[in-house]
C-alpha cells in the first residue's frame, strides 16, 4: 500500500480513504485465514499493527470509516460444515494494549468514565491470555447442551460434540447453580502433547501442524468428533455468557464459582490494586511464558467490580472494562528474499537471511541467521520460501522453520559457496578432534581476507575486549575504507593520522569542524587509555580460537603477563614438551585449544602484531591475585537479575577475586545464585534444584567480610 508509510496525521482524505478501503480488505483476509482456515499468513504484531493503523485513520476521518470496518468485526461468519448457533449474548474481543503508558490511559478512562479520583482504588483482574480457540458452553438446569466457536462474534459454529471429548469440560453441573450458564474460555494443547501429537503425526506419514494454537484449532473443528476425542485439547474458563442468575458480584468472585464448578481455571490468576501492580504480574508472567507448559501471547485485565462493568459497557467490538496487554511477538511468518554470505573474524563463513521485514520480539527484523551449510541442508530453505523467524530476549534472530506447504513451484536447492565471498579462497570444513567434519565451513585466506582482517579489528575494540570509547563497528569501517587501520597496531598510530582524511575525522566526531578538536581529543585519550587492559581482556582481544573470555582469564591469571605467556607459548612452538605440558594441564584448557595457540603463533603475522602492541605501549596490567581461603573460594557462582548496589561486571570480577568461578548459567553444579531485582527464570531453577541463592545485600556482606 503506497500510503503506508506516510504519517496519518499528514495523509490527504483521499490518501485516507483509499487506505482505509485496502486495510479492511487486508484484514478480512487475515481473519479467514486465522479463524476459519487455522492458518494464519501474518504475525501476531504485524495484525496488530494493520488494526492500530485502521483506527488511527478512522479517528482522524471519522466521516471515512467504512461500513465494513475492521473495527465493527469480530472473527469471520462460520463455515458452512457446522450448524450455527447464535450467541445470546455476543462474544466479542478486546482492545490491545502494548506498553505501560497504555495501561494508565485504560486506567484514566475508566476513572473518568466512572467520575473516581485519583484516591479511588481500582481491583482489576490479571490472568494470562490463552493462545488457542475461544468456544462457550451452554448449561440448562446443570446439563451441557451447546457448544459454539467464537464465530463472527454473533453466530459460532455448533461444535458441541467434539467439546463433549475434551475432560476439563464437565457434561454436567453440581446442584445449585442458576438455569442457565454459559461458561466461555479457550481451548487449547499444552506443549508437552503438542509434541506426542506431532510425532505420531510424523510415525503415521501425516503432516506435522505447525504450532499449538493450529493443532487445537484443527483438532477441535472436525467434522468427526471421533477424531477430536483422539487429540489431548484442554480447556480454561475465564468469562460468561448468558446466565439466569449471577452467584458473584466480582469478576474473581465468578471465577471462584468456576473453579467450584469443576472448571479448569488459571492459576497465575490475581486480583490486584493498581497499574503498576498489573506491570509487574505482566513481566513476572513473560519472564516465566516458557516454564507455562502452554502458549500465551500477553495478560488479560478486567475491572472486579461487576455493577462497574455494567456502568461501563461496551465500544463497537470490545469491553471498556477490559484489555488485553499484549507480549512482543516472539515467532513470526516472512519471505526469506536472499541469503547472504558473512566472514567472521575466524574465516567462518555464515550465512544470514535476507527477510521481507517483520516484527518479532518487540523489534523490526529483516536478517536472521541461518547457522552454516549443514542447517540449511537440514531446514531445506530455498529463496522465496516462506519461513517462521525466531527471537528471544536479546538472541539473534533464527529460523526455525520453512512452512513448506506455501513453497510455490520447485526452487533449487542453495549452493553454499566453495570460496570465499571476500578473498575468493577456497573454503573448507575443518576436521574436528573427534575425527568429524566440522559443521562449519571457513575461509582458508587468513589474514590476507580483508573480512576477517576488519572483523578482527572490532573484536578487538569490542566492549569484552579492549572497549574503546567513540571507535565502534561503523568507525572501523569507515576508517578501512579510507585506508587508515588495517591491524591493531594502527589503532594507536592513528593520532599521527589526524591531518590526512579530515573528512573521516568529521564522520567520527559527528560533529562540525568547530568542535572537531574535542571531539578528536576525546577519541585519542581512549585510545592511550586502552593501552593498559587488563590482560584477560588483551589476550580476548587478539581473537585467538577458542580463546573465550574464561579462557583468558585463566590463562591471564597463569602467565601472569603478556611477555610471560609470549614466550611460553613460542616455546611450545619451538617443541618445549614441558611449556605444552603447563598449558594443557591448566584446568579448563585442554588440547583443541591448545592446538589453537599453536596455530596463532605459527602465523608470523600474528607475532609481529603482538610485538607491535608492545612497541607502541602497550602495557596489559596482570590480574589481582585471587584468594583462596574466602566463603566462596572454588565455588560456582551465578548473578542474575539487576544490581542496584554495584554492576555485574564489579560483582563478576569481586567473585573472582575471591576465588570463585563465575557462570552465566544455572547447573546441578552452580553452587550459589546471586538474584537481584526481577530475577526469574534463573532463580526458578536455582530453587527448583535447591542451590543456595543469596540477595544483594546478602552477597555484599561476604564480599565485604574478605
Amino acid at each position: 500500500m503506497k500510503w503506508r508509510s506516510i504519517s496519518v496525521e499528514v495523509l490527504t482524505s483521499a490518501q485516507a480513504a483509499e487506505e482505509l478501503k485496502a486495510l479492511a480488505s487486508e484484514i478480512a483476509g487475515h481473519d479467514v485465514a486465522y479463524y476459519q482456515n487455522d492458518d494464519p499468513n501474518i504475525s501476531d504484531a504485524n495484525y496488530d499493527a494493520l488494526r492500530l493503523r485502521n483506527q488511527a485513520i478512522e479517528e482522524r476521518f471519522p466521516d471515512l470509516k467504512r461500513a465494513d470496518s475492521p473495527s465493527d468485526k469480530v472473527g469471520v461468519t462460520p463455515e458452512s460444515g457446522f450448524g450455527k448457533i447464535q450467541h445470546a449474548v455476543p462474544m466479542l474481543s478486546l482492545g490491545n494494549a502494548f506498553n505501560v503508558q497504555d495501561l494508565e490511559d485504560f486506567d484514566t478512562r475508566i476513572r473518568r468514565f466512572l467520575s473516581l479520583d485519583e484516591a479511588e482504588t481500582i481491583s482489576y483482574t490479571s490472568e494470562p491470555k490463552i493462545d488457542g480457540l475461544s468456544a462457550s458452553l451452554r448449561y440448562e438446569k446443570g446439563i451441557f447442551v451447546k457448544g459454539a466457536t467464537r464465530g463472527d462474534g454473533q453466530v459460532g459454529e455448533d461444535i458441541t460434540e467434539n467439546l463433549k471429548t475434551l475432560k476439563d469440560v464437565p457434561l454436567t453441573l453440581p446442584a445449585g447453580v442458576p438455569d442457565i450458564v454459559e461458561i466461555r474460555g479457550e481451548v487449547y494443547m499444552a506443549h508437552e502433547d503438542f509434541e506426542i501429537l506431532n510425532r505420531q503425526q510424523t510415525e503415521k506419514g501425516r503432516k506435522p501442524f505447525a504450532n499449538p494454537r493450529n493443532a487445537a484449532a484443527g483438532s477441535l473443528r472436525q467434522l468427526d468428533a471421533r477424531i477430536t476425542a483422539d487429540r489431548p485439547l484442554k480447556f480454561f474458563a475465564y468469562t460468561w455468557g448468558e446466565m439466569s442468575d449471577m452467584p458473584s458480584d466480582t469478576q474473581s468472585g465468578m471465577i471462584t464459582c468456576f473453579d467450584k464448578w469443576g472448571f479448569t481455571v488459571n492459576q497465575d490468576f490475581k486480583v490486584l490494586k493498581d497499574v503498576a501492580a498489573l506491570n509487574d504480574h505482566w513481566r513476572d508472567i513473560e519472564e516465566r511464558r516458557s516454564l507455562l507448559g502452554y502458549d500465551i501471547d500477553g495478560m488479560v485485565y478486567k475491572i472486579d467490580r461487576l455493577d462497574w462493568q455494567s456502568r461501563l459497557g461496551f465500544v463497537s467490538r470490545a469491553p471498556r472494562w477490559a484489555i488485553a496487554h499484549k507480549f512482543p511477538a516472539e515467532k513470526a511468518i516472512t519471505k526469506l528474499l536472499d541469503i547472504d554470505i558473512q566472514v567472521g573474524r575466524t574465516g567462518a563463513l555464515t550465512p544470514v537471511a535476507k527477510l521481507k521485514k517483520v516484527t518479532v520480539g518487540g523489534v523490526e527484523v529483516s536478517n536472521a541467521t541461518l547457522h552454516n551449510a549443514h542447517e540449511i541442508k537440514r531446514l531445506d530453505v530455498r529463496l522465496n520460501d516462506f519461513v517462521v523467524v525466531q527471537r528471544a530476549g536479546d538472541v539473534i534472530p533464527q529460523i526455525v522453520e520453512v512452512l513448506i506447504e506455501k513453497r510455490e513451484g520447485e526452487p533449487q536447492e542453495y549452493q553454499f559457496p566453495d570460496n570465499c565471498p571476500a578473498c575468493g579462497a577456497q573454503a573448507f570444513h575443518e576436521i574436528r578432534a573427534d575425527g568429524e567434519q566440522d559443521a562449519v565451513k571457513r575461509c582458508s585466506g587468513g589474514l590476507s581476507c580483508p573480512a576477517q582482517a576488519k572483523e578482527r579489528l572490532k573484536h578487538f575494540v569490542s566492549r569484552s575486549a579492549l572497549d574503546i570509547d567513540g571507535l565502534g563497528d561503523k568507525q572501523i569501517d569507515e576508517f578501512w575504507a579510507y585506508d587508515l587501520l588495517r591491524t591493531p597496531v594502527d589503532i594507536f598510530n592513528l593520532h599521527q593520522k589526524a591531518d590526512e582524511a579530515p573528512e573521516i575525522w568529521l564522520y567520527t566526531s559527528g560533529k562540525n569542524k568547530g568542535q572537531l578538536k574535542d571531539s578528536l581529543t576525546k577519541l585519542f585519550l581512549a585510545i592511550e587509555k586502552a593501552k593498559k587492559p587488563d590482560l584477560d581482556r588483551f589476550l580476548f582481544a587478539l581473537g585467538i580460537r577458542q580463546v573465550g573470555e574464561t579462557t583468558a582469564r585463566l590463562l591471564a591469571r597463569r602467565y601472569k603477563t603478556l611477555e610471560g605467556f609470549r614466550d611460553a607459548v613460542l616455546s611450545m612452538c619451538e617443541g618445549h614438551e614441558a611449556s605444552k605440558e603447563e598449558l594443557a594441564s591448566i584446568d579448563g584448557v585442554g588440547n583443541t585449544m591448545v592446538e589453537s595457540l599453536l596455530t596463532f603463533f605459527a602465523e608470523p603475522h600474528n607475532l609481529d602484531i603482538i610485538n607491535g602492541l608492545i612497541n607502541v605501549g602497550v602495557a596489559p596490567v596482570s590480574l589481582p591475585e585471587a584468594e583462596n581461603n574466602t566463603p566462596i573460594s572454588g565455588k560456582i557462582v551465578v548473578f542474575t537479575g539487576t544490581l542496584a548496589r554495584m554492576t555485574r561486571a564489579e560483582a563478576k570480577a569481586r567473585a573472582e577475586k575471591m576465588g570463585a568461578k563465575v557462570s552465566g548459567s544455572v547447573s546441578e553444579k552452580t553452587d550459589i545464585l546471586v538474584a537481584g531485582e526481577s530475577a526469574g527464570s534463573k532463580l526458578k531453577k536455582a530453587e527448583e534444584l535447591g542451590i543456595e541463592t543469596l540477595t544483594e545485600d546478602e552477597w555484599l556482606e561476604i564480599a565485604a567480610s574478605t
